[in-house]
């Protein structure tokens, strides 16, 4: 009988995450692995595949994973330490019936956690929480082999794309699990390629992998001035995420490179859907339209955004966070190396710097995501309490597809819910500074009466 209570707050809408030793433990994982490993038989599979990050509590919490799932019968192929798309990818290359990937992706280094697969698709923590009833685990005795998937990913990498051998690149793996995948890819790249911080250390000890935070790519940013190279290209702990800094070493945030992105797909697939997640820029929603695509807004969140494709048929997708999922010549997965290898072929067909790219982008007044604490007992409650108050109101625009989208004369702001962290997030948009500041004062009074304070933007 499976009888093991799983902590609620690790089962999240994408994945399973935790603080190790305190809300996730090896017990957990174990678990998991009878849970899931009979989902898996009950759908007619046999066979999945497991990999893990380079964090210190990884190896364990692998193990008993396997453990778990080998405790129902089921095969599992182990590839070791990897970025989470080259595990996605094995689950495709092998023809296996799903996938788990250790990782705690762009958390601290004390988190950790799951993400699955049953099948090609995502399943997610929620999805879990259903199946952690007591109820009868599939019983029988697995096996476990080793899969080497490294080789063969980063072959299906480059199958079909032109990279310029004139692009000059630095790249940042921020001592993630993309370190030794990279070498292995840089040494069949033409162009020049320099690697920084390539040796896993789950410790991240020169910088926190997280591309989303501007303080992250500061070195990555430097290196690339001093180098005069063409180019930045950052992951984050398990590589599903790309953060990326042009020529100047200046940030270009997830959402314009999605724009990027749409301006050659949507080229190839005209009248297709291009989907964002609710963080995104308005100039990205707008450019979409421009270009004859069809902009759907999505919830946050990669198991979200990848059921989404499958269901609309899109052929491109991506978030603020720099998650960008192609359908168009690859897997719909979330890939941040093959997202950089588009990128890297498409600077070299334009012949441009990219910075004028953004340069050619209308300019607005926008923060960052601004990510700020709030405990998970808390944090949906203070969405919903402000998404009330504003009810009434009708000089604005309320979109609730996750957290509260409000737009206004001045632009718009956002607040939703972690979906991986004890944290509110915030982000702000408008036509200047003076209207980016009308609005960071509207969202700082509605939180204000939560006891909360809005990061400056």
């Amino acid at each position: 009988m499976v009888t093991h209570r799983f902590d609620p707050a690790i089962l999240r809408a994408n994945d399973i995450r935790g603080v190790v030793g305190r809300t996730l433990h090896t017990a957990d994982a174990r678990a998991l692995g009878e849970v899931f490993g009979t989902v898996i038989l009950e759908r007619g599979g046999g066979a999945l595949a497991v990999g893990r990050d380079g964090r210190t509590s990884s190896p364990d919490l692998e193990a008993a994973l396997v453990t778990g799932l080998v405790s129902t019968g089921l095969t599992v192929h182990r590839t070791g330490t990897c970025p989470s798309p080259a595990l996605y990818f094995a689950v495709h290359h092998l023809g296996l019936d799903g996938g788990v990937m250790v990782t705690g992706s762009h958390n601290p280094p004390e988190y950790n956690g799951f993400k699955m697969m049953v099948g090609v698709e995502p399943f997610s923590g929620s999805d879990l929480a259903e199946r952690t009833r007591p109820g009868t685990r599939a019983p029988g005795q697995g096996r476990v082999c080793e899969a080497e998937v490294i080789g063969p990913w980063t072959r299906r990498l480059r199958d079909g794309l032109d990279i310029s051998p004139a692009l000059h690149v630095v790249w940042d793996c921020g001592n993630g699990a993309a370190g030794p995948a990279l070498a292995e890819l840089c040494r069949t790249l033409p162009g020049q390629h320099r690697i920084l911080f390539d040796e896993v250390d789950g410790r991240f000890p020169n910088h926190h992998p997280d591309p989303t935070v501007a303080a992250n790519l500061a070195q990555l940013a430097t290196e690339v001035r001093l180098c005069h190279a063409d180019l930045g290209i950052a992951f984050d702990g398990d590589a599903d995420r790309i953060g990326v800094v042009d020529e100047t070493g200046t940030i270009l945030p997830g959402d314009l490179l999605l724009a990027l992105f749409a301006e050659e797909v949507l080229r190839e697939h005209p009248r297709s859907t291009v989907i964002a997640d609710v963080k995104a820029s308005q100039v990205l929603f707008d450019r979409i339209t421009e270009l004859g695509g069809k902009a759907v807004m999505w919830p946050s969140g990669h198991a979200l955004v990848r059921r989404r494709m499958a269901e609309t048929g899109a052929v491109l997708a991506g978030e603020l966070s720099g998650h960008i999922f192609f359908a168009d010549r690859y897997y719909g997965f979330d890939d941040a190396f093959y997202a950089a290898l588009r990128l890297l072929e498409i600077l070299g067909r334009r012949h441009a710097p990219l910075s004028e790219f953004r340069d050619g982008l209308p300019r607005l007044a926008n923060s960052p995501e601004l990510r700020f604490p709030c405990p998970d007992e808390r944090k949906l409650a203070v969405v919903d309490d402000i998404r009330a108050r504003l009810a009434p109101r009708r000089d604005i625009e309320i979109c609730t597809i996750d957290g509260v989208r409000v737009r206004s004369a001045d632009g718009w702001w956002l607040l939703r819910a972690s979906n991986t962290q004890d944290a509110l997030v915030a982000r702000l948009e408008a036509a200047d500074s003076d209207g980016l500041a009308r609005l960071h004062a509207e969202l700082s009074e509605l939180l204000s009466r939560a006891g909360l304070t809005l990061p400056g933007p």
